[in-house]
């Protein structure tokens, strides 16, 4: 049995979204045997967290300055904008490279079984930014019945607010992907989204 001062550290990390017990467990042994001044620059880190970092007031995404890099870079295309749900998301679609526009946080989705409307998502504010030039919105949902709805829901708003083109990335089976191991909504993405073989 740990001592209490562990366990309550451990409980303390384990309310952190993807930390499990075990993890929290490790980590706080860790953090444990891990020397006097890294504990305090952690301490002082995770203290200063909320007055450092803020949401950039174009893109929703955090930063230190705002606006923030992205929405500063003159290289990257205004007419442009993706939609994530959650920070991360923007991390995994800017790391692919694969993108050069702007982009725009919501910050959840659209799910009335926890009290997250439009407003919450502010979806006014996206569609705001999403008339000042932008000629496509691409939406980087989740493929979940509530990515589902929040896309149709976003569509229809910046359909109606003149965005010419709202589009949505493809879903379906990974690369390298054993077929038995593919969840059932990516299949069915995949199949419905089934093209000519060239």
């Amino acid at each position: 049995m740990l001592p209490p001062a562990i366990e309550e550290l451990a409980r303390l990390l384990g309310r952190l979204r993807g930390v499990g017990q075990k993890t929290a467990q490790r980590m706080a042994l860790q953090l444990l045997e891990a020397p006097d001044d890294y504990l305090r620059q952690l301490g002082q880190s995770v203290l200063g967290l909320r007055e450092r970092v803020r949401r950039c007031s174009r893109c929703r995404s955090l930063t230190e300055n705002d606006p923030c890099p992205l929405c500063t870079d003159p290289r990257r295309q205004d007419d442009l904008l993706c939609v994530v749900a959650e920070v991360p998301d923007l991390y995994a679609v800017e790391q692919s490279g694969a993108f050069a526009g702007r982009y725009f946080v919501l910050h959840g989705l659209l799910s009335p079984l926890d009290d997250q409307g439009p407003d919450e998502i502010e979806a006014a504010r996206l569609v705001e930014r999403a008339a000042d030039g932008v000629r496509e919105v691409v939406l980087a949902l989740p493929p979940s019945p509530e990515g589902e709805a929040t896309g149709h829901y976003l569509a229809e708003r910046l359909r109606t607010a003149g965005v010419d083109r709202v589009t949505r990335i493809a879903y379906g089976v990974p690369r390298g992907v054993e077929l038995g191991f593919v969840d059932r909504v990516s299949m069915a993405h995949a199949l419905s989204r089934r093209h000519e073989v060239e």
